[in-house]
């Protein structure tokens, strides 16, 4: 059986620590976002916050709430027919999804069971992560940073983490942040992996 272990949260929440943690454990993880980021450097554009939403925009009016889902359904299917089963190859990470129908399509598409987790963090401690972090099409200002946050809820986010699996608050330390996922990837490990 396939598994589906989506990670979710607003920007800065902390996803991609997850994401990280499940690498370092030998899962595969796909990003929703480097689909977006592909499709801008595919059609030669700056890797700004404003053409990483505008192309995310106008994917889902295009083709549908769930393009970005459809087309990494895609990717994950063909890069699985052309590997070797490795460990715990049945599970797989998707960070960064944005909507229930997004969900719905990856779960349909690869036929798979789901499993949601939620990151958690204030707006202010998520802003100030940002500005920190300092990735490319990361907000400048605080308008730009609600504008993100306002677009990603109108998508559908704040209906997938309502409805997760598993909550995680990221408000305290990096390392106290770290070992609640280890504990969360471990469950699934011993749950999940054949």
């Amino acid at each position: 059986m396939k598994i589906l272990v989506f990670i979710a949260g607003m920007p800065g929440a902390g996803k991609s620590i997850v994401s990280e943690e499940a690498k370092k454990m030998g899962f595969r993880v796909y990003n929703m976002g480097d689909i977006v980021r592909e499709e801008v450097l595919k059609r030669g554009l700056e890797p700004t916050l404003e053409n990483f939403m505008r192309i995310a925009e106008e994917l889902r009016v295009r083709y549908g709430m769930n393009a970005i889902a459809k087309l990494l359904s895609q990717k994950i299917k063909s890069e699985s027919l052309a590997t070797t089963p490795t460990f715990c190859s049945n599970v797989v990470f998707i960070d960064g999804v944005r909507s229930l129908e997004e969900i719905e399509t990856l779960k349909k598409e690869l036929n798979a069971e789901v499993l949601i987790i939620a990151i958690h963090a204030s707006p202010r401690t998520r802003y100030e992560r940002l500005l920190k972090r300092g990735r490319p099409g990361d907000p400048k200002d605080w308008d730009e940073f609600k504008d993100r946050d306002f677009r990603e809820l109108r998508w559908g986010l704040g209906n997938v983490i309502a409805l997760a699996d598993i909550m995680i608050v990221n408000e305290g330390t990096l390392d106290e942040f770290i070992s609640s996922v280890k504990r969360i990837l471990e469950e699934v490990r011993n749950r999940w992996c054949i």
